[in-house]
């Protein structure tokens, strides 16, 4: 463990400017932001796309899940690249290749292979944000401030579909749908420039730390940079790994379905138009961006009170999975857009609560190997993008209704509960 600073001139001396670390952390997470708005637009997109070339619910299904053909890959990999090598470069080739994909996707929707091609390109893209990113919070954060900063980040997810259904409807209907992509993908390549001259893999080899913070950063950071064989014998072995993937998978269960499906949800079951769809959709995730940036600053304070990590991980896992469980299992009664926007709302933001779980719990129990356990765990937790949202566009054309969804999301919400609390841990356990 290094206590000491042994960096070069490039230290600046001590002032009162703003950390950098804040900077860095702002501008992975404006990453977060732009990935998800590349990857939720299309969920507004789709219905005049779907009505322009005659897809039914099934392809539409498709096409939605079509970017997690891509996701699913590059994460482990991603993961290893960004903790033995640093994660700056892997995330600046994630987002140039998410970016070019959008910028392609209207030249591809002439042709349904091609579509289903640029989407699975979006997704190899986007695979690599998470992973690099834990992998950088783990060189540039304190173990004290971990649970702001990845809730920080990960509210980003909320912040772009947010941004994404707030502004698509009104630009596709000025403009056409083809526009949205050109402007979301034009704004990945400017962010693109700026990380890659703004941003070093770690606070030692910036000239933008001061030798305070750079001391502070290093007097808190126990973990080692990488170094020796990757302990995959142990990590596969380790229950707690396999509560992280768990819970990452049954909250990425519902979250990819309400997130990709809402949309229509809202056109098919109470005929809403298309020009208020954003209204109304945005609600459930500007809530949860709030939701899961409290309960970021919760943990960290009940940590300051003396909790133990492992209790607060598993008391903001388990009301996450339950409150939202209990929504879903009540909106299927819901009369009116927003009587069900309302328990859509309340299940959201209870699984972003999640974030300030299962979300951090990866740089608990081994910040040496963050990049690779959230590589590993957002491999899995990409299944049910691929498989649940498919299958709920069969499920919506072989029954007409989206109640049987809503009841499987809710099921599989309470099995992730049980099995983080049973395997849950806040200690470390790969060093």
């Amino acid at each position: 463990m290094t206590k000491s600073v042994s960096a070069g001139e490039h230290i600046r001396a001590s002032s009162s400017s703003w950390p950098r670390r804040y900077a860095v952390v702002g501008l992975f997470s404006l990453a977060t932001v732009l990935c998800y708005a590349d990857r939720v637009s299309i969920s507004v997109a789709i219905i005049p796309l779907a009505r322009d070339r005659g897809y039914d619910a099934a392809a539409q299904g498709l096409v939605l899940s079509a970017f997690f053909w891509g996701y699913i890959w590059p994460q482990l990999g991603g993961g290893w690249v960004a903790d033995r090598f640093g994660g700056r470069r892997v995330l600046a080739s994630g987002v140039a290749t998410w970016s070019l994909a959008t910028l392609l996707t209207p030249a591809a929707s002439a042709a349904f292979v091609l579509l289903l091609a640029a989407r699975v390109l979006l997704g190899l893209g986007e695979a690599v944000n998470f992973p690099a990113i834990h992998s950088i919070a783990a060189r540039w954060t304190r173990a004290g401030e971990r649970s702001r900063v990845i809730s920080l980040n990960f509210s980003g997810m909320y912040l772009g579909t947010v941004l994404a259904l707030l502004a698509s409807p009104p630009i596709i209907v000025a403009l056409g749908w083809p526009s949205l992509f050109y402007l979301s993908g034009s704004l990945g390549v400017i962010w693109v420039a700026i990380w890659l001259l703004c941003v070093s893999d770690t606070p030692e080899q910036s000239r933008s730390v001061t030798r305070e913070e750079l001391e502070t950063i290093l007097a808190d950071r126990p973990e080692a940079p990488l170094a020796g064989a990757m302990p995959w014998k142990a990590m596969l072995r380790e229950k707690a790994v396999w509560a992280i993937v768990l819970a990452h998978f049954c909250s990425n269960f519902g979250f990819n379905i309400l997130l990709l499906w809402l949309p229509t949800y809202l056109d098919r079951t109470f005929g809403v138009p298309l020009a208020r769809i954003g209204a109304y959709a945005l609600v459930p995730w500007v809530a949860t961006f709030f939701a899961s940036n409290g309960a970021g600053w919760l943990a960290d304070w009940m940590r300051w009170r003396g909790v133990r990590v492992g209790t607060v991980r598993k008391t903001l896992q388990s009301a996450s999975f339950l409150g939202g469980a209990a929504a879903l299992l009540a909106l299927p009664a819901a009369s009116t857009p927003w009587s069900a926007i309302a328990l859509v709302t309340v299940s959201a933001a209870f699984n972003g609560v999640g974030l300030a779980a299962y979300g951090v719990n990866h740089l608990d129990i081994g910040p040496r190997y963050a990049g690779v356990l959230m590589g590993l765990s957002n491999t899995i937790a990409a299944v049910p993008g691929i498989v649940g949202v498919a299958a709920a566009g069969f499920i919506l054309k072989g029954t007409g209704s989206f109640a049987a969804v809503f009841y499987a999301i809710a099921a599989v919400y309470l099995l992730g509960m049980a099995g983080y609390a049973a395997w849950a841990s806040g200690e470390v356990k790969l060093r």
